[in-house]
């Protein structure tokens, strides 16, 4: 069975689950595991995936439906959006769709498909987190359609690039709040850019 088809499926609830515990920064960086031990890690899920979960201080996974849920949104008192599934043809939000909403939008037109180039986004989209999560009362949701693989992507690159952890750092963290999946093309993507990081240790943190 292929690895993408291994991770389809969401279980759907609508707890939001606090990360306000975690602790950033790391001791180091490890060997990059291979994508079979990266899969493996993955595939070992502590914890379902809801409609939105807290998996970093302020910063959250999720679903079209919490994306689409204004009154959610503002009761969870979100300040920024990154749709990672953006477009006419995917999840229509926007800046008009959150107008009356105090929100700052970020678009990002992704396919969930293992040959997309995500990677092209790593740094913009993390350093607009980064910038999100340091302004007043800054509360990021980034989400795509079920909230496992694009958007599930772009926050281990932030973690990675941002907070200087490892792939498998990244991986483990996110995953002790949600379920994630990254497709085979994006995972392949994610340990390119940890060898790059762990070849020039500090130059992702220098970035945010």
């Amino acid at each position: 069975m292929a690895w993408d088809s291994l991770c389809g499926g969401d279980l759907l609830r609508p707890k939001i689950r606090s990360a306000s515990s975690r602790t950033p920064g790391s001791q180091g960086r490890a060997r990059t595991p291979s994508l079979e031990e990266l899969q493996r890690l993955l595939w070992t899920r502590a914890h379902p995936t809801g409609h939105v979960d807290e998996v970093w201080p302020n910063l959250y996974v999720g679903d079209l439906y919490v994306a689409r849920d204004k009154a959610q949104l503002s009761r969870m008192g979100i300040s920024h959006v990154v749709n990672a599934a953006a477009g006419r043809f995917h999840i229509d939000t926007g800046p008009k769709f959150y107008k009356d909403l105090p929100v700052d939008y970020y678009g990002v037109e992704a396919e969930d498909n293992p040959n997309f180039d995500l990677s092209i986004y790593f740094y913009p989209v993390a350093q607009y987190i980064r910038a999100a999560l340091k302004s007043p009362r800054g509360k990021v949701l980034v989400h795509c359609a079920m909230g496992i693989s694009r958007s599930a992507t772009l926050v281990l690159a932030f973690l990675m690039i941002c907070e200087d952890m490892s792939l498998a750092e990244a991986i483990q963290t996110v995953r002790s709040h949600r379920g994630i999946c990254p497709n085979s093309g994006f995972l392949k993507q994610l340990r390119e850019l940890d060898l790059q990081l762990g070849r020039g240790k500090g130059r992702g943190a220098e970035a945010c």
